[in-house]
């Protein structure tokens, strides 16, 4: 699709490139220090107490509150840490399960991957699976990090009460998701950098709104899309157990978001709705892009820029791409920011390829469907 020299160049403020599959750029994004062990974003915002402490005043994050409390499970305690993990069985059963692997899809002649055989597949899937927990882990702790903030900034009581209760969940994520990579994987992934450019802007905002926005809507959406997938496909009863813990979490924190800014956006300008529409987007193609795995490839020994063109092609990698965003596209068009203005969201996710979502369940209408049994915590 070509674009008019205004576009174009907005389009390049917003995510640093006019093509949004141009991978020279993808890849020119990297992280610089793969040893760094703490990492400072510096952010400058209000911090607000109320003195209204009237509970309950908006009753559906009361609701969220009540429901968090009594779902609360213990990462040690209530999922069966003594599973053996055979992780080469394990990413080879999915593999099956996946369909036809890459080099069945895709002409690999002259490619670095022409002469690969199963053990190589079967190398990059368990490479895959460590990079992909990894991101899980690093995620969880942006989420950690900005459900503090919005614990702070948020104006209203009930508001802080859930989010005080989500900060203990995402505890409890990043807690989970380093014991299983420690003792049942075999590798740890340092941050993405894509991945990491978008915490570090929703961080950095000083509106508690964007702060929702980013994390709330866009990232935990993403996540929840992406565990659900994960969920469906792994056979590993542990990993399974779990990522049905964290979905169940997962859920309450997108409709918190959902409930939050719904109000709130009905009192904004065009131009401050605009801006949360471009910030959407921007964090819609930094999410797509992570997921290319360049430091996979790295890894495996293959540069990322010979492979990108192949695996971006690929039907199956399309129609994952996409489907990461059926969580979030629904959760946009119930805060109002898809046909909002002249309707740029909508046709920026249109050129996503992710618009057939608009009209599926939103995540405030559909959490209860996520959330545990009360038999379920016991039995693990």
């Amino acid at each position: 699709m070509s674009l008019d020299f205004d576009e174009a160049s907005r389009l390049a403020e917003q995510i640093g490139r006019s093509d949004v599959d141009d991978i020279a750029a993808i890849l020119a994004v990297s992280n610089t220090d793969l040893d760094e062990a703490l990492h400072a974003v510096r952010s400058e915002y209000d911090t607000i107490f109320t003195w209204d402490y009237d509970k309950g005043s908006r009753p559906k994050l009361n609701r969220l509150y009540e429901k968090a409390k009594t779902s609360m499970w213990n990462a040690e305690t209530d999922l069966p840490w003594d599973t053996e993990v055979d992780q080469e069985k394990l990413v080879a059963e999915q593999q099956l399960m996946l369909g036809p692997p890459l080099h069945e899809l895709v002409d690999l002649s002259g490619t670095p991957l022409a002469h690969w055989g199963e053990k190589e597949w079967i190398q990059l899937g368990i490479e895959g699976q460590n990079w992909t927990l990894s991101q899980f882990m690093h995620g969880e702790q942006g989420a950690l990090v900005c459900t503090a903030k919005v614990v702070e900034s948020v104006p209203w009581i009930d508001a802080k009460y859930y989010g005080a209760t989500q900060v203990m969940d995402e505890a409890r994520h990043v807690e989970v998701f380093a014991k299983y990579l420690d003792e049942k994987l075999s590798s740890h992934y340092p941050i993405n950098a894509h991945l990491r450019l978008l915490l570090d802007d929703i961080i950095a905002d000083s509106r508690w709104d964007m702060t929702f926005l980013g994390m709330q809507i866009m990232v935990e959406g993403l996540a929840l899309a992406a565990f659900g997938f994960m969920h469906a496909l792994t056979q590993e009863p542990l990993l399974k157990q779990l990522l049905r813990y964290v979905m169940a979490d997962e859920a309450r924190h997108v409709a918190f978001g959902v409930l939050a800014l719904q109000d709130f956006y009905t009192e904004l300008s065009g131009s401050e709705i605009r801006e949360r529409q471009e910030f959407a987007y921007e964090a819609a193609v930094r999410m797509r892009d992570r997921f290319l795995q360049q430091e996979v490839w790295d890894r495996m020994g293959v540069s990322p820029k010979d492979v990108l063109p192949l695996t971006m092609a690929a039907p199956d990698r399309t129609a994952f791409q996409v489907m990461l965003f059926s969580k979030i596209v629904p959760n946009l068009k119930k805060l109002g920011l898809l046909d909002a203005g002249d309707g740029w969201l909508r046709q920026k996710f249109t050129e996503l390829g992710a618009i057939q979502f608009e009209n599926w369940a939103d995540t405030e209408e559909e959490y209860a469907a996520f959330q545990l049994a009360k038999g379920e915590l016991t039995t693990a």
